[in-house]
Formats: C-alpha cells, sequence, structure tokens
C-alpha cells in the first residue's frame, strides 16, 4: 500500500538517489547531501515547532507500507521571501506613446518581482519513474492539499507553486540563454545549483532592477515564456484542476510558470469531509479518494475507494496501521479529481 508520511532522517540515501534521477530544474533537490540532510533537518525541526515562520518547510515522501522506502518527494514551504528574498519575473506592459507623432506601442516586459513574499509554497514534487503507474503522481501532488485542510493555521492565504520550464535533454534552457546568461556569466545548470543550494544572495546582486523588453530577446526565449516543460505538464494540470492559474508570473531562470491559488479555493481543501475511522471492509465501488489521518506528526495519506458523502470509513486491520488510525479516529476525505473526472484524467 502506498503512503504518504513526513520525511525521516534514514531517508537520505533514498533522497539522493531521486535527486539524481530529475535530470536537472529541481533546483530544491539538487544533488547534493549536505543540502538535503539540512533540509530533512529542516522538515524536522517544522513538525516539532522549533522554527520561526520564515524559516519552516514541511517535507513529504511517498513510501510503500510494507517496507517504508521513499520513492517520491513533495513538499511545503510555509511562507517563502520572509528571511531569503524570493523572486521572480512579473511579465507586464510598458506603454510609449507620443501624440504628437501618432504613436502609440504596447511593449511586453519583464519586471524583477517579489510579489509572492509571504505566501506558502508547494515546491520539490518528484517521483520515481519506476513508480509512475496507475495513481501515484497525484497521490504525491494531491496530498499536501489534505494536510494544508487539516492544519489551516499553519499556512499563508495565498499558494504558490514554480512550475520547470523549457529545456532540452542536454539541460539547454532558451530563455537562460537569453537572459540569465547575460548578466551572471555562468551555465544555467551552475546557477540552477546554486539557487537549488540556498545560494541565492547572487541573484540581487546581480539581476537588472528595471524591466527587459521581452522583444529583445530571440525567438526561442519568446516563445518559452509562461510554458512547461513537456514533463511538467502533467503535473501543471493536476494543479490547474485544482484551481490553481498562471497570473503572468515566471521563474528568472527557465521562464518557467508560476501558478497561484487563495488556499481556501482549492479544490481538495474546499470539499474534503471529516469522517470517523469504522474497523471493516472498504468499499470497492466506491470512488477513489484520497483519506488522510488527523495526527499532525504522523500524519498519513493514502488512496482508497470509499464513500466521502457518508460519515464514516471501513479499514482492515492492515489499512488502519498503514494510516496510523485506529476505529473512532477522524480521518479527511475527498475525491481524488473533481467532479469532471474524466476531463482531469486526460490533461493529466
Amino acid at each position: 500500500m502506498m503512503v504518504i508520511r513526513p520525511v525521516e532522517r534514514d531517508d537520505l540515501s533514498q533522497l539522493m538517489a531521486l535527486a539524481g534521477k530529475t535530470g536537472g530544474g529541481l533546483t530544491s533537490l539538487p544533488v547534493d547531501s549536505a543540502t538535503l540532510q539540512a533540509r530533512i533537518e529542516r522538515s524536522l525541526q517544522t513538525w516539532d515547532g522549533s522554527l520561526p515562520r520564515a524559516e519552516q518547510g514541511y517535507v513529504f515522501v511517498l513510501a510503500d507500507s510494507e517496507d517504508n522506502r521513499a520513492v517520491g518527494i513533495c513538499a511545503i514551504e510555509v511562507a517563502v521571501g520572509l528571511q531569503d528574498p524570493w523572486y521572480n519575473f512579473r511579465v507586464g506592459t510598458h506603454v510609449h506613446a507620443s501624440k504628437e507623432l501618432n504613436v502609440y506601442a504596447a511593449l511586453p516586459t519583464l519586471y524583477l518581482s517579489n510579489d509572492h513574499t509571504g505566501s506558502s509554497e508547494l515546491c520539490t514534487l518528484f517521483l520515481d519513474p519506476d513508480y509512475r503507474d496507475g495513481k501515484n503522481g497525484y497521490l504525491l501532488s494531491k496530498s499536501r492539499f489534505l494536510f494544508m485542510a487539516s492544519f489551516r493555521d499553519r499556512f499563508m492565504d495565498r499558494v504558490v507553486a514554480e512550475m520547470r520550464g523549457v529545456s532540452d535533454e542536454t539541460g539547454h534552457s532558451p530563455f537562460w540563454d537569453s537572459v540569465g546568461s547575460r548578466f551572471f556569466s555562468m551555465e544555467f545548470s551552475q546557477a540552477d545549483f546554486l539557487s537549488g543550494t540556498g545560494q541565492k544572495a547572487f541573484i540581487a546582486e546581480l539581476m537588472p532592477k528595471h524591466p527587459l523588453y521581452i522583444h529583445y530577446l530571440t525567438e526561442e526565449a519568446q516563445a518559452v515564456i509562461g510554458e512547461v516543460h513537456p514533463k511538467t505538464a502533467p503535473a501543471r494540470a493536476v494543479l490547474e484542476a485544482e484551481g490553481f492559474r498562471y497570473l503572468n508570473y515566471i521563474d528568472i531562470f527557465d521562464g518557467g510558470p508560476t501558478l497561484e491559488c487563495d488556499i481556501d479555493r482549492i479544490r481538495a481543501v474546499r470539499k474534503s469531509r471529516v469522517v470517523n475511522v469504522v474497523k471493516g471492509k472498504t468499499e470497492a465501488e466506491g470512488p477513489l479518494c484520497l483519506v488522510a489521518n488527523s495526527h499532525y506528526r504522523q500524519f498519513r495519506v493514502a488512496l482508497l475507494p470509499v464513500d466521502p458523502a457518508s460519515g464514516s470509513v471501513q479499514l482492515t486491520d492492515a489499512q488502519m496501521q498503514a494510516l496510523k488510525c485506529q476505529p473512532g479516529d477522524s480521518l479527511r476525505v475527498v475525491t481524488l479529481f473533481n467532479e469532471n473526472k474524466n476531463r482531469e484524467e486526460k490533461t493529466a
């Protein structure tokens, strides 16, 4: 049985293995043992309540309940930009006009922005390619919404998610070549690694503070603004089905879109219900649902066919053990897909 659980110290070697399979572009999961170890420790300290909000971040892994081996990772940053500046580009418009010459031009521009400071962030979503069958990817991505719904006061009103931008199989990014390389004088992979390992001061020091005219970029760079890497398209579709939207903010390195949504408007947050555990046999005919326990430090989420409209969920002993619950406990339940299930499955 595949279950989402909080990260543990013993997961380090498995996270290193996962990082080696990303192919680059996932700055928050670098192939760097010290960085990943620090990330695990920060997550554990967040659960312990020993960090200020500006430093808090939760890391979850997808594991088989039988051997506990981590095969996927996802995370939530509680409030970005309160400690280290959080940058992106805002795609805007600069107007040039002359009544005397009868000239009017509205030119698209890129503005360096900190507009998402103080938002919660979905990040570090990656699933081992060997486990990308069935609904594991949906479970990994959407499980975070049940955690946010159950512990709403620990998160901010707005949630953002940076999507990986377009790059080829060698890691070449047309947006970086036309923008970042002009100011950083380094390879995309190096800047990507430095950002992922927390060395972000150079962004503020080297990026221009004035707007950049998009028409000055290469056609290849213009074409990928707000577009996602082909492998990231399913993750984008999953978030958009939950209510996230692209509102003209992009990553400063690869031009990938930043999606955002008010936390209380996320489908899984709005429509989840709290029910009780009853010992029994799960109904095989029920719709596939995300089922989460109500324990903060022992949080668990799994996919089970249950009736979310019922006031209770029947679980076997094995399922209760995997979800760290017992008869009479509260569970939070929501259907895996929205009402228009077929559309969501096809886009994802």
